[in-house]
């Protein structure tokens, strides 16, 4: 297999970014706003500082997808993303089921 196009790497930061959407702490909204604005500096920052966040992680991985499509680990950078924005997916879910459950045992209680 060959090394993906620009094209196909921007896309699939697209579909990442689609996953995680929008951010639901000031620290995401941070990550977010780097991530928009090219600052890999600060976004890597803030994924050292915040290890526990998916959200975060996975933009981390994603700017360098995005800054450098033709990396020659891309792919191994946008799989890392990907797991992170799915770890992302799974915690609000059990979050959101959490809740759901807590509220219907505690209604029938």
């Amino acid at each position: 297999m060959s090394q993906p196009l620009p094209e196909q790497v921007l896309k699939a930061v697209d579909t990442v970014l689609a996953v995680l959407g929008e951010p639901t702490t000031d620290t995401r909204s941070k990550a977010l706003d780097a991530f928009q604005r090219g600052d890999a500096g600060l976004l890597r920052l803030l994924a050292a500082t915040n290890l526990d966040d998916h959200y975060v992680r996975s933009l981390g991985y994603l700017i360098s997808a995005k800054s450098k499509p033709d990396l020659p680990t891309v792919a191994v950078v946008l799989a890392e993303a990907a797991r992170a924005a799915a770890d992302y997916a799974r915690e609000l879910t059990i979050l959101q089921l959490n809740q759901k459950i807590h509220l219907d045992l505690l209604a029938s209680s």
